[in-house]
């Protein structure tokens, strides 16, 4: 039963016994503590939910909506994670320079996308400040003749913006990257910028500090995501592993065994694809990086 007071909103960032929304009629972020007579919410970043405002400061969250699709992931420990719900896009954002250009987090964010259904974009930003400016025309090309949406843009001077824009419209989707590759800026230059600060102050017991930004498109959103490093791969066998990149897709059934990890086996098509010229020698080295962990390699289930 929904109250008098209830109204809709989306769960931006989330603390131990409070989260961050935004009400579906506004654009301002409130920070809104759980309602301590209900059944505990285990809320996380895209959730729909009814909350109720008490006064003009305090807000509290009445219930959580059904989830059309529940984000998960096995951490490093074993343990399922649900990360974000109700998305079906990420956008990752990565600087030609400051920081560095690291091709194996962007393949491996692509894999992770891909192997749990969900489209991905690659934004480049700060193509001013590449040593190299063959990347800049080179790097998005190799991306989209994989089939990926690949941007170059600048959100401070607004170079590509309304392409982007355009692109995210209509979806709902996670934004991803490192520190300092642009996305606050790019927050900025599409219209909005609701910073989420430190969740300390409502609830029991110790809660964490995160950040976290939601921009609203006519029919869909843009929800920030902190951090990368909740995006690696774990517990996956070379198989899985090998679902998340696309251009293996014809060229696996051709090796010589059916459970080849096209590491050193003989009669490898990946292999010879890369010896050739016909598989990126940098995403032939991302998918070797994520394989060569400990925990991957074996029989397990995507995370």
């Amino acid at each position: 039963m929904r109250g008098d007071g209830e109204r809709p909103a989306r769960v931006v960032s989330v603390g131990r016994n409070a989260a961050w929304i935004a009400f579906e009629d506004e654009t301002v972020v409130r920070l809104a503590a759980l309602r301590k007579n209900v059944e505990r919410l285990t809320l996380v970043p895209g959730d729909l939910v009814f909350a109720t405002p008490l006064d003009e400061e305090r807000v509290v969250i009445d219930r959580r909506e059904p989830r059309s699709f529940a984000l998960e992931r096995t951490t490093a420990g074993g343990r399922r994670r649900t990360m974000a719900a109700n998305i079906d896009h990420v956008a990752i954002v990565a600087a030609f320079a400051r920081p560095p250009l690291h091709l194996a987090m962007i393949d491996e964010l692509l894999a992770f996308a891909r192997i749990h259904d969900l489209a991905a974009t690659l934004l480049f930003t700060k193509s001013d400040l590449a040593e190299d400016e063959r990347q800049v025309a080179v790097l998005p090309e190799l991306y989209r003749a994989l089939g990926y949406e690949a941007l170059a843009l600048n959100p401070k001077r607004g170079d590509g913006v309304a392409a982007v824009s355009a692109l995210l419209a209509r979806r709902r989707t996670l934004l991803v990257g490192q520190s300092g590759v642009g996305k606050s800026s790019l927050f900025r230059a599409l219209g909005g910028e609701a910073t989420v600060g430190d969740v300390s102050k409502i609830g029991r017991g110790k809660q964490t500090t995160t950040t976290g930004r939601l921009h609203r498109f006519p029919a869909g959103f843009l929800i920030d995501s902190p951090g990368v490093g909740e995006f690696e791969l774990h517990g996956c066998s070379a198989n899985q592993i090998e679902l998340g990149f696309v251009e293996f897709d014809a060229l696996a059934p051709r090796c010589r065994f059916n459970d080849c990890t096209h590491r050193t086996e003989p009669g490898c098509a990946v292999r010879s694809a890369v010896e050739g010229g016909g598989v990126a020698a940098s995403r032939y080295a991302s998918y070797l990086a994520i394989l060569a962990r400990p925990e991957n390699g074996r029989s397990g289930a995507p995370n």
